[in-house]
């Protein structure tokens, strides 16, 4: 017998069941043999990944270059700089029009750090969130890492892909401990209107359940604003990152606002878990509050306003079934039923014949999940329009195949 095979099966049995209960993202093969063909000199459109196309905006490069320079490399507290907290607080009073104590707010180390807390206060083992399915699978997985679990709730274009108080009450179960909403919503893009928040807020609190909605992609809105939960529910837990509207990803820096008697639950937390955000990324993120990079960001929203505003209709053109207009994110959710086959087989088709990358819906959750696939317009309109020619000469050869 083969002492490595021997060791590396033995070794495998001894992972939790937790670790191999997590699902692996499917777009990840799929981005792994986008690069191999990348590499080989095939010119590769990365559709799939959900990460803007534009670099961190120059004043905050140079806001963390000061940080360098000026020695601020150590340690923070745990709740994140307090400076920043208070550019967060002045954030929400400007746009949301809603007074956040700067204490509520916790820096992060991403958005992803912000979910790690509020899981972890919130829900016990054996107790769940109701969350919309199809949604951000990372959502459901930290559940269970905690051993607590995600109920799953089947929702399509008839309730624009969310949650409502319908679902909560038809859903709700004894071992149920609050819900968390996303909006806009990855994959789909929806929006909960104001009075959409409020109604979620008084359904779950009548349950004496928690309410966390996540507005990662606040700002990356079109045609309308987000309203943020705190303008209805001011005991909602937020979670929010600098990675999408501010252009901030590999910065790993996010923050979540959380009622004020929740706090030092949250900061023990924080202090056991990761000590503190990156301490070079906070200082450089208060320049994202400053006027002149705010004008960045909204010259970027513009185009990705402009791409969704194409690509879109270019799609529908297509054939693909997209029920409801995204009013946010930068994804579009496409029913490819009409096409015939399965959404893997489906991606992986235009992968090895043309060149192009996008997700299949296997990766949002289990409802209609194989007839569903995600583009990400994070490439420029020049990018985009090529994208569309790859579609519709793949689409041919898919027919055949089907045929």
């Amino acid at each position: 017998m083969n002492p490595a095979v021997s060791n590396t099966s033995k070794a495998s049995t001894a992972y939790s069941a937790r670790s191999q209960a997590i699902e692996p993202f499917h777009v990840m093969a799929l981005l792994a043999r986008a690069n191999e063909l990348q590499a080989a000199g095939h010119d590769v459109i990365h559709l799939e990944i959900g990460e803007p196309d534009f670099v961190t905006a120059a004043p905050i490069i140079a806001a963390g270059q000061a940080a360098l320079a000026n020695g601020h490399t150590r340690y923070t507290a745990a709740r994140g700089l307090p400076q920043l907290r208070e550019a967060i607080s002045g954030f929400y009073q400007q746009r949301y029009g809603v007074q956040i104590d700067p204490k509520r707010i916790l820096i992060t180390p991403g958005g992803s750090g912000a979910l790690l807390l509020a899981t972890s206060l919130l829900v016990d083992p054996g107790k769940h969130w109701l969350m919309a399915d199809p949604g951000y699978p990372c959502n459901r997985h930290f559940l269970r890492l905690i051993e607590a679990s995600a109920q799953l709730v089947p929702v399509g274009a008839e309730v624009r892909y969310q949650l409502t108080p319908e679902l909560v009450a038809q859903h709700w179960q004894d071992n149920s401990v609050g819900a968390l909403v996303a909006s806009p919503a990855n994959p789909t893009g929806t929006v909960l209107s104001r009075e959409e928040l409020r109604a979620l807020s008084q359904a779950i609190h009548a349950r004496g359940g928690h309410l966390v909605v996540d507005e990662i992609y606040h700002g990356l809105t079109y045609g309308i604003d987000a309203s943020s939960v705190l303008e209805v529910d001011n005991d909602a837990f937020v979670l929010n990152s600098f990675s999408k509207y501010f252009g901030m990803t590999g910065w790993r820096l996010g923050w979540l606002v959380a009622p004020e008697d929740a706090v030092p639950e949250l900061e023990k937390l924080a202090q056991n878990l990761y000590i503190s955000a990156p301490s070079v990324s906070q200082y450089a993120a208060l320049a994202c509050f400053e006027p002149a990079t705010i004008d960045i960001f909204e010259q970027r929203r513009h185009a990705f306003s402009q791409r969704r505003d194409f690509l879109l209709p270019a799609l529908r053109q297509l054939g693909f079934n997209i029920a409801v207009e995204p009013e946010g994110a930068f994804y579009l959710y496409a029913d490819i039923s009409k096409f015939g086959g399965d959404a893997y087989a489906f991606c992986q088709h235009f992968l090895e014949t043309e060149f192009l990358a996008f997700t299949p819906g296997l990766d949002f959750g289990h409802y209609k999940a194989q007839q569903y696939v995600r583009f990400a317009y994070t490439q420029d309109l020049p990018r985009l329009q090529q994208a569309v020619d790859r579609i519709a000469r793949g689409l041919q050869s898919w027919r055949v195949k089907m045929s």
